[in-house]
């Protein structure tokens, strides 16, 4: 394929390693990409918050940092990681994976092994271990693994047909680069209004780092750059392809529908095509609401989210991209 200017950005954000509560590499990575000389600040949580413009009316741009994975809990006696789950996925994605231990001296290789069909024996999801080649827990400790490491599903890239990414964590590094995009396409412009972006923490454990970032900012409006898990009987007609979703109800927050029909209008007016739809989980956005906001989360169609085979449109990150920068330049 010919390749896009933004693909290897999404690619080498989705590459970093992240899980909530160690998104430390993240941040690094976004302050590496923001425009020079640019100022940005750095909650005590986490959160990482650039605001431009001036005026009455304030904005906020979210996307997440963090990534499913595992953190580390203990060393058995015979050298295996215990490991406690961290964000929601399905049990069944742990069986047989690779994984990438990530600890204070490096990254060490490590898999959960499946047992054998030729013991006859179904294997279960319960009490798995990641397997990191030790065979005691002096060898393990050594390997440099202690409690609070973390491990995140191994990251490989896949082109479909041209036109899709598929890769790990997209949920939500697209959002990080798409901010990073916005922020560079108006970071010059005279902005008659201030707008936040905000690289949160902590959102797929039960959105922490922008319940912190709401509490200390007064918001009018709030646009959540989320991921919208599809496709299947809930979510209609939506599907990868087709543009940015409007994703205006979903298990955590009703998103404004006065705020839909304005954002429909001017995809309109510039021709920019938008889906609508309904989907489960929860977004950034919804704590906006809980402060008195308006909010809409403005996302990407994901297949297979939350799994190592998330997919977005290589066109859809586009129209997204667009479509906010008109958005707050308007």
């Amino acid at each position: 394929m010919q390749e896009n200017d933004f693909l290897k950005e999404l690619i080498e954000f989705c590459s970093a390693r992240g899980i909530s509560g160690r998104e430390e590499k993240i941040r690094e990575l976004v302050i590496s990409h923001l425009p020079e000389n640019i100022n940005y600040t750095v909650d005590n949580i986490g959160n990482l918050i650039v605001e431009i413009g001036h005026g009455e009316e304030n904005i906020a741009l979210m996307a997440h940092m963090d990534e499913i994975g595992l953190m580390i809990t203990g060393i058995t006696s015979d050298g295996l990681l215990m490991f406690r789950k961290i964000g929601g996925f399905d049990d069944r994605l742990l069986l047989g994976a690779h994984l990438d231990v990530v600890t204070e001296r490096g990254v060490i290789d490590g898999v959960i092994g499946v047992t054998p069909p030729h013991l006859g024996m179904n294997q279960s999801t319960d009490n798995l271990r990641i397997d990191i080649g030790a065979h005691s827990k002096q060898e393990a400790e050594e390997l440099g693994v202690k409690v609070m490491d973390f491990a995140v599903f191994k990251k490989h890239m896949s082109i479909l047909n041209n036109k899709y990414l598929s890769m790990r964590s997209l949920d939500d590094r697209f959002g990080c680069v798409a901010l990073l995009r916005v922020l560079n396409n108006v970071v010059k412009e005279d902005l008659k209004k201030r707008v936040f972006f905000v690289w949160t923490v902590q959102e797929e454990i039960g959105l922490k780092g922008a319940k912190a970032f709401v509490s200390k900012h007064d918001i009018d409006l709030c646009y959540a750059i989320d991921s919208f898990a599809c496709c299947s009987s809930l979510t209609g007609d939506v599907a990868c392809g087709r543009g940015p979703v409007l994703r205006m109800v979903d298990n955590s927050a009703i998103a404004s529908y006065d705020m839909m029909k304005k954002i429909l209008g001017v995809a309109r007016e510039y021709g920019i095509p938008v889906q609508v739809g309904i989907t489960g989980g929860g977004t950034d956005g919804s704590v906006a609401i809980e402060n008195n906001a308006k909010m809409v989360p403005i996302a990407l169609a994901v297949k297979y989210l939350h799994s190592q085979a998330e997919y977005i449109s290589l066109n859809d990150f586009e129209k997204l991209v667009e479509l906010l920068t008109v958005l707050v330049k308007q």
